[in-house]
């Protein structure tokens, strides 16, 4: 396994990641909340690219994996900062972004700020604003006083320890919502979402699709397919999604 190199960043973070030179477009892979690029889908697609000559880049936000930080001291605001250091640092030329979970937000938010390099999108059970409408919107008054008494909240998660929810987080959150103003994709965008999640909801996902403007976009519901996403049909739609974007599907 090649080694893991680092990229110090403008804002003091130091990111860890792993780049395959090859042809563009460049695929980069956004992960999810606590997750890491060493995760299947991240691993599965570096392999593909690597075996097509194609160039792909996978990294660990702040506070996550082996990057520097907490992951309590995390925003989205700050993922967002990462991310596009990241990739004006680490990459040139077209992008094709592949988002899962909250790294489908970030992909959002990355075409926001950098409209002009993306070639094409893949996500996967996205998730933009869950901070807002997923947590501060389920959150009982008891939660929402104990973000000001203790700076924080635990949710119990169907995948690893419960999730630490910080008031900074939320608020961060507010100043990074994608759904409430005009939403412009304008490359090929292909949304994949399971109808088993139990953490993204299809109703997300059909807001998201309703929502964007875009010439080239569709949605696949996939039955029984939970929040994880990587079992070895979905890893084939996942793949045959980027070939659709680059124009090869």
């Amino acid at each position: 396994m090649a080694a893991t190199d680092f990229l110090e960043t403008a804002q003091g973070r130091r990111l860890a990641y792993h780049k395959s030179e090859g042809a563009g477009p460049t695929v980069v892979f956004l992960g999810g909340l606590k997750s890491d690029m060493e995760g299947t889908k991240a691993v599965y697609l570096e392999a593909w690219a690597q075996a097509r000559g194609q160039g792909f880049l996978r990294f660990d936000y702040s506070g996550h994996g082996e990057s520097s930080g907490a992951f309590t001291d995390g925003c989205i605001g700050d993922w967002h900062q990462d991310t596009i250091a990241a990739v004006t640092a680490l990459t040139s030329g077209p992008l094709v972004v592949v988002g899962s979970s909250m790294g489908g937000w970030q992909a959002l938010l990355l075409a926001r700020a950098m409209p002009e390099r993306i070639a094409g999108m893949v996500t996967i059970a996205a998730a933009p604003d869950f901070t807002e409408d997923g947590y501060w919107a389920s959150f009982s008054d008891d939660q929402k006083a104990a973000l000001d008494t203790v700076g924080h909240v635990e949710l119990p998660s169907d995948y690893m320890e419960p999730y630490v929810i910080t008031k900074r987080m939320i608020e961060d959150g507010r100043q990074h919502l994608v759904l409430r103003n005009t939403l412009d994709l304008p490359f090929p965008v292909r949304f994949l979402q399971g109808t088993a999640d139990t953490a993204v909801s299809t109703e997300t996902a059909v807001r998201l699709l309703n929502h964007a403007v875009g010439p080239d976009m569709r949605l696949l519901l996939v039955k029984d397919a939970d929040h994880r996403f990587s079992d070895g049909p979905c890893l084939d739609l996942i793949e045959n999604a980027v070939l659709d974007v680059m124009g090869e599907g």
